[in-house]
């Protein structure tokens, strides 16, 4: 994986810890090693997919899937597009991931609308139906967003300090949020 991605990863990860960590101790019932794993991993189709002009969120599934991470498999494919949500379901892992990714531009941390920006100029200039579709994913992250922090005693500001606290490689503990909890 190359570094840059590794950086994204790593800093998608202490988002998603902070947010999964957070929403456990409100009482919901959430896996923080699938956080982990989901975060840790969503962009593993990235290199492959790239190389050869392929979906890389469809790439890593698949990867996930041949590997038998099969829990994973389905964090890793919707990262980019939820595709099952709803707004007053129960918390899933693979929102967590999902909104976490909006959240991070290369490895900063961003809000949805800065990110949202660099996504558009990207990949949707002189694409009509492509920033329709950029922004109406937007769109649903924004109501992902409000659900997340509607359980959380913190907004979506506080992401940027917080996620910096997490430790998240060889040296942390078993439960990598309770440091910051």
């Amino acid at each position: 994986m190359p570094e840059h991605i590794r950086a994204h990863s790593l800093m998608v990860t202490r988002i998603a810890l902070v947010i999964a960590g957070r929403l456990k101790d409100a009482g919901t019932t959430l896996s923080i090693p699938l956080v982990r794993a989901g975060a840790l991993m969503h962009d593993i189709g990235k290199t492959p997919a790239l190389k050869r002009g392929l979906d890389h969120s469809e790439v890593g599934r698949q990867i996930c899937l041949e590997h038998h991470f099969d829990e994973v498999a389905d964090i890793v494919g919707e990262h980019v597009r939820l595709k099952d949500y709803r707004l007053d379901g129960e918390f899933s892992e693979k929102e967590i991931v999902y909104y976490s990714d909006k959240r991070v531009n290369h490895d900063k941390i961003v809000s949805l609308e800065e990110r949202q920006a660099y996504i558009l100029d990207r990949y949707g200039k002189n694409h009509q139906a492509l920033r329709e579709r950029i922004q109406e994913n937007f769109r649903l992250c924004k109501k992902v967003e409000s659900k997340l922090f509607s359980r959380l005693n913190f907004g979506p500001e506080a992401i940027p300090l917080l996620a910096l606290q997490v430790r998240i490689g060889p040296e942390a503990d078993v439960n990598p949020v309770a440091d910051y909890m």
